[in-house]
């Protein structure tokens, strides 16, 4: 398996993306292809990271490269979610062209024959990202799947179990948001007359209101005139 690419296409949208940043373009663009270094697609452009690395590979200051992460982040640029140790980066790949990873096979037993370039693809699903992103946090990771298509949920054959939770976790929500629910003033009003009509004196009061033809406050109901 190889362990770097042959090549990887960003975007000039990206590029000009980062426009707005002025004199920071520069930095943040560097510790964006440090991330790409071990954001992989068959990882979905997910890695676990720390900063002692990015500061190795980018050979920028510490607090620079935080700010360039916090940047990045603040414009959609990638995801970031806290671990016990580092954390863990999801890029946003919208910004990349489709990575194609060359692998060389070369057939020995015909020295005539040339390096045969093939090329394999990997197949880009949203739920392995969320997934590896939110591992350490499972309520959270089936919150984020239950936003996905439902249709995507169903067809995902690798991760059935996570998919199950999230389809169950989908439908909650959507009765949550179909239930009507009566105001707290209606509900305290029936509690109370609840307990008055559980008072065995409060009873007969009423019993002897109706019998005299008396209001609540003990006054005679004026009859209607013809």
């Amino acid at each position: 398996m190889l362990k770097t690419r042959g090549f990887l296409h960003l975007t000039y949208k990206l590029y000009h993306y980062l426009d707005k940043l002025g004199e920071r373009k520069a930095t943040c663009l560097c510790v964006y292809l440090a991330l790409l270094k071990y954001a992989w697609k068959k990882n979905d452009y997910v890695c676990h990271i720390r900063h002692s690395t990015l500061e190795k590979d980018t050979m920028l200051s510490r607090p620079t490269i935080k700010r360039c992460l916090d940047t990045l982040e603040t414009l959609n640029v990638i995801k970031s979610v806290r671990g016990k140790s580092g954390k863990t980066y999801a890029v946003n790949d919208k910004f990349l062209k489709e990575e194609k990873a060359m692998i060389v096979n070369n057939d020995l037993s015909n020295v005539n024959k040339r390096a045969i370039l093939e090329e394999t693809t990997y197949q880009y699903n949203n739920i392995n990202k969320i997934i590896g992103m939110y591992r350490s946090d499972k309520d959270r990771m089936i919150l984020e799947l239950a936003k996905l298509p439902l249709s995507d949920l169903k067809e995902d054959t690798n991760n059935v179990y996570y998919c199950k939770l999230a389809i169950q976790k989908k439908e909650e929500l959507a009765r949550e948001k179909n239930t009507t629910y009566v105001s707290s003033d209606k509900i305290l009003s029936a509690l109370k007359k609840i307990g008055k009509m559980s008072n065995p004196r409060y009873r007969e009061k009423v019993e002897f209101n109706k019998r005299n033809n008396l209001d609540y406050k003990g006054n005679p109901i004026a009859k209607d005139k013809d």
